[in-house]
């Protein structure tokens, strides 16, 4: 255990706490939900029946797009773009980069295979990060015009289509909302990375580094 813990204690924590705070999400929005069902003069609904509502798939979908988005964008970024003195940075000239380093072990399969298996698996990343920003996009769509369409039930108004509903302002403002949050995050990391440091953490410099030393 001790081993396997070493191995995997990154991910394990942050999937703990990913399942702390969903289930905090869940179980506050439950409760939100059911008190806006009171004040309608509507039935309190189960958990189970909660999941399925649009206040739920909206707000956890319109979360995840953003995150996703940002990932993909900055991993893509990161690859074209350079910022003097950031440890988020490669270095500004080709020559100063480090070489490529391959640790001991089995080369995987794709990278083996050549051609354009290879050339897909070279940036599978990216692709991987943004075809999940797509599905988390057209699911908080879909929750965004349920939550939006039960609301129009409750008044007796009729129901746009998803495709109208993809142009209201609504939804756009909640995404852009997320979104503009999640690429000042990463400004502020980049930025901040220039002239602050955290010791033995691969986001930051050296303690002695100079704030000019682009990368780590």
């Amino acid at each position: 255990m001790a081993g396997f813990w070493k191995r995997n204690g990154l991910s394990l924590v942050l999937l703990a706490l990913f399942a702390a705070t969903f289930a905090g999400q869940m179980l506050a929005g439950h409760r939100v939900y059911n008190r806006e069902q009171v004040e309608a003069g509507l039935p309190p609904v189960t958990l189970p029946t909660y999941l399925q509502q649009g206040h739920f798939i909206s707000a956890t979908f319109e979360n995840w797009e953003s995150e996703f988005l940002q990932m993909g964008w900055y991993v893509l970024l990161t690859v074209w773009l350079r910022q003097r003195g950031s440890a988020e940075s490669r270095p500004m000239d080709e020559e100063d980069e480090p070489p490529e380093r391959i640790a001991p072990g089995p080369t995987p399969w794709a990278a083996r295979a050549g051609g354009w298996v290879r050339a897909v698996y070279a940036n599978s990343l990216s692709i991987a990060l943004l075809a999940l920003f797509a599905v988390s996009f057209v699911l908080h769509a879909c929750g965004s015009w349920k939550q939006h369409a039960e609301e129009l039930l409750r008044q007796g108004q009729p129901v746009p289509s998803l495709p109208s509903y993809l142009g209201d302002a609504q939804f756009w403002f909640e995404s852009f909302q997320n979104w503009q949050s999640e690429f000042l995050a990463v400004l502020t990391l980049v930025v901040l990375s220039i002239f602050l440091r955290q010791h033995d953490s691969p986001q930051s410099k050296a303690v002695d580094a100079p704030h000019s030393q682009t990368g780590t």
